[in-house]
């Protein structure tokens, strides 16, 4: 008999892991609710020991022919937990028997909702993954189609009946979450689907043409062990294939009619977590980035008392040349991790591409609400009444690399987003010495704490700031402030930075694509601050802007042993510091 636990009302005092700040504070199998029209509905959380925040999250939506935590006593969707290192959400129906009048369905998608409210545990909107089974799989199939720029792949075992496409024609509505990273767009989207029945006939095959079209795939068929047909992402692509990438195969396996296997699941798996959906201009697909199979290695140190890591990319051409390469040091937002950051940042490519060393730092972590968990990813955080300084921590991993790694430190960059760019503006800060440029994205400074207007950045080192015109952070109300429409605790830091630097207040203006940009020059011309604000873009950051970062930005200056900033290989400042 499984034992099924409650969470404590009180979390504040858990003691916190001090060699993994960001461990799941609980293990076992608990119970949740969540409010459908009024209604509270149960569900199932399963937390494996040793589980870190920010894992993808897989939502079973099991058969109704029998008891719910039967089954999943007698299945392998714990073990698999375990093995794979996932969150486990299994659903339930009200009655015993599953809803297929698309009420169910908003059940669903309300637990994904819940499950990122960061009130015991800490995940992300952009690795959820949804299997259905049995009539579970209809209801799967009504959640996904409604809703389905928030899913980042779909897999269901067994006949579907023509209620299946109940929300074919039906979009999920847009939600305001207020202020937290997560953004509900309930667009149609491509899916990575895989299905499995008795055969691809009536509504089976209803249902398939629905994702053949859903997703774009070219007529020709294929298969392979697993799979009878498979279809892939039409072969004529006319985008860049930068920000978005064509991952939504529909695949079909034909003569199923037993029960779900840890064997069977295996492969499906395998398939699902290749993408991951993230919050950009239409929660695009792009593939995550697995550290191991990229070669990023894993390396800690210990800093106050914790044991701090961050994962390190070195590419081939780097380990075989003997010259000094430049370091940038990546820092990802408040509730998720330096490992999903590889993936959303693409910057594990650009140093590829371009020839340096990328580290991705984890952040402390903090108390977000009255009672909750202690140790949500923040930089710059506080635990049970102790400061974290994480200036520090990134300074000695820094050092850790000089010591290891030809770096060539001229050119020492940083960039972030959202709480990994109020980290990085506190770098440019704090720090400046330490970095030729900085690049921050989503915002610069924390406007829920008190943060001093710099004294003086000395030496001085350039901003660019890019952020999006609905990013609840940035953005201001009523046009905002500056030429750029901020709001006023941004407004005031620029304003800072300008006099700092001594900036001509008319900045000159372009625009590429989606983004126009304002660039503040002193007095010799160079651009010490730029800002880019992004059209339909909330708070959040997509390959594009790191690309921009590097490129277009921070590998224009370096920085001489006497301090002295160069911009494309000649003095940026004036005598007199402007």
């Amino acid at each position: 008999m499984l034992e099924v636990k409650s969470f404590p009302i009180d979390l504040s005092h858990i003691e916190i892991d001090r060699n993994k700040l960001n461990a799941c504070l609980f293990t076992g199998l608990y119970e949740e609710t969540t409010d459908v029209g009024g209604k509270s509905r149960r569900f199932y959380t399963y937390l494996k020991p040793g589980l870190s925040y920010a894992r993808p999250c897989v939502f079973v939506v099991p058969d109704d022919r029998q008891d719910t935590l039967t089954y999943l006593e007698n299945s392998f969707w714990m073990d698999f937990a375990e093995k794979a290192d996932v969150f486990l959400f299994v659903l339930t129906p009200e009655n015993g028997r599953w809803n297929l009048d698309g009420s169910d369905a908003e059940y669903i998608n309300r637990v994904y909702m819940q499950v990122q409210s960061r009130r015991y545990y800490v995940t992300i909107q952009d690795t959820m993954y949804a299997a259905g089974i049995g009539a579970g799989a209809v209801v799967a199939q009504q959640a996904a189609m409604k809703m389905t720029s928030e899913w980042a792949g779909l897999a269901t075992f067994g006949d579907l009946g023509a209620e299946a496409m109940r929300n074919a024609n039906a979009v999920h509505n847009r939600e305001d979450t207020g202020r937290t990273e997560m953004a509900i767009v309930g667009a149609k989207a491509p899916l990575p689907v895989w299905m499995f029945w008795s055969g691809n006939t009536g509504a089976n095959a209803e249902a398939c043409a629905y994702w053949k079209r859903q997703n774009q795939v070219d007529p020709e068929r294929y298969q392979n062990a697993d799979a009878d047909e498979i279809y892939f992402p039409a072969t004529v692509w006319k985008k860049s294939l930068l920000n978005e990438q064509p991952l939504s195969e529909v695949r079909i396996t034909n003569g199923f009619h037993g029960e779900v296997t840890a064997g069977i699941w295996a492969p499906v798996w395998k398939f699902l977590k290749r993408a991951f959906r993230y919050r950009s201009r239409g929660k695009m697909l792009r593939r995550r980035r697995e550290p191991g199979d990229y070669g990023l290695e894993v390396h800690s140190l210990w800093h106050d008392g914790f044991q701090r890591f961050w994962y390190e990319y070195v590419p081939d051409s780097v380990k075989e040349s003997k010259e000094p390469v430049p370091l940038v040091t990546a820092q990802h937002a408040r509730g998720s991790s330096a490992e999903f950051f590889i993936s959303l940042s693409d910057v594990t490519a650009i140093a590829e591409e371009r020839g340096f060393i990328a580290v991705f730092p984890q952040a402390s972590c903090y108390q977000q609400k009255p009672g909750g968990i202690p140790n949500i990813p923040l930089w710059n955080g506080s635990c049970q009444g102790k400061d974290f300084d994480d200036t520090g921590f990134i300074l000695k991993m820094i050092a850790d690399v000089k010591s290891r790694r030809s770096i060539d430190s001229s050119r020492v960059y940083a960039l972030g987003q959202s709480s990994g760019a109020m980290m990085t503006s506190a770098l440019g800060l704090s720090a400046s010495g330490e970095f030729a440029a900085v690049a921050c994205s989503s915002a610069l400074i924390d406007p829920e704490r008190e943060v001093p207007q710099p004294e003086a950045i000395d030496p001085a080192v350039p901003y660019l700031f890019l952020f999006g015109e609905n990013d609840w952070l940035v953005a201001g109300k009523d046009g905002g402030e500056l030429e750029f429409g901020c709001n006023p605790d941004i407004a005031r830091f620029v304003r800072r930075l300008m006099a700092l630097y001594h900036l001509d207040p008319r900045p000159m203006e372009y625009s590429s694509g989606e983004i126009h940009f304002y660039v503040y020059r002193n007095s010799r011309k160079v651009p010490m601050l730029t800002v880019g604000r992004i059209a339909d873009m909330s708070h959040a950051i997509y390959p594009r802007e790191t690309w921009l970062m590097y490129d277009e930005f921070m590998s224009r200056f370096s920085r001489r042993e006497d301090g002295t900033l160069l911009y494309m290989g000649e003095p940026a400042l004036s005598e007199r510091g402007h």
